[in-house]
């Protein structure tokens, strides 16, 4: 193993060793400091989430929310009133297919390199 295995081996029993002794001793510390621990977790992830957080992908985001209120528009239309003629009703009627299908462009002039043999 190399030296860097046997760091963090290292570091992980001392910790555990630590974490142990202090349980025996002062376990109300112990429980204080994970809290505060957790408090300090929770607060750094809500800055990164409402400072760096919304930076980040934006135009995607705005894209699918424009997409969510276009489908959400398009099933929200009534449906057109049937004729009652004999011809509609001798036929089946067929169910739509309700996939929402999106054209990503990609590099169409691309060919596939092959191995002629």
């Amino acid at each position: 193993m190399n030296f860097r295995n046997w760091l963090v081996g290292g570091i992980i029993v001392t910790s555990i060793i630590g974490l142990g002794s202090l349980l025996f001793r002062n376990p109300s510390r112990l429980l204080m400091q994970l809290l505060f621990m957790g408090l300090i977790a929770v607060f750094i992830y809500l800055v990164f989430r409402f400072t760096i957080g919304k930076r980040q992908n934006h135009s995607e985001n705005r894209s699918y929310i424009k997409a969510a209120k276009f489908s959400q528009k398009r099933y929200r239309q009534s449906p057109k009133s049937v004729s009652t003629n004999k011809a509609a009703l001798k036929k089946p009627l067929r169910k739509r297919s309700t996939a929402h299908l999106t054209v990503i462009e990609g590099k169409k002039n691309k060919k596939k390199d092959r191995a002629i043999f």
